[in-house]
């Protein structure tokens, strides 16, 4: 008899996930999420209904409890956002490299620009005092937070801060001096 019921419960979810995805997937992305997060994060809520099948009798409106579950989601996920930025977490490797690139004053979609960009920025790197290359490298390389690595060298976030934004800062003019030769 439990069979039927999960069959049924089954049928309903499905229904519910052709009639609820475009619309979830659309919310994610006027919320600012790529199409890649908006699809993991349905798929969670998806996976999560799926485990709870047996329980599904007790709800009349599906897809409304879908929806709540999504929303739920969504704010867990923009508070973890909230609490990753206010820990100075970012995403270093694409946000510290539009930094460079729009402090040095040029489009670095053209093909050519690109690969010698590639090698100013590694013989910029080089110069740049160890403790400055050192926060650079582990946060665009290492994908290390602000506070991972005040863990483990015992530097505070601030001076990690300050060492990043000289950095930046030295390594938009180098790749400026680079431009104008």
């Amino acid at each position: 008899m439990d069979q039927p019921r999960t069959d049924s419960n089954q049928s309903r979810l499905e229904a519910a996930y052709v009639s609820e995805k475009p619309k979830l997937l659309a919310r994610m992305r006027a919320a600012g999420r790529t199409l890649e997060e908006a699809e993991d994060l349905l798929h969670d809520v998806y996976a999560e209904t799926m485990e709870r099948l047996p329980l599904l009798d007790g709800l009349r409106n599906l897809p409304a409890w879908i929806q709540s579950l999504f929303t739920r989601r969504m704010i867990d996920l923009w508070r973890h956002d909230q609490v990753r930025t206010a820990s100075g977490e970012t995403d270093v490797a694409e946000e510290t490299l539009r930094e460079i690139i729009s402090g040095a004053g040029f489009d670095p979609l053209e093909g050519y620009v690109r690969s010698c960009l590639i090698d100013a920025l590694n013989s910029a790197l080089k110069a740049l005092p160890d403790s400055q290359r050192q926060v650079v490298e582990a946060q665009v390389f290492g994908g290390k937070t602000f506070k991972e690595m005040a863990a483990a060298t015992g530097v505070s976030i601030d001076t990690l801060k300050a060492r990043k934004r000289y950095a930046v800062g030295n390594l938009s003019k180098a790749l400026r001096h680079w431009v104008s030769h």
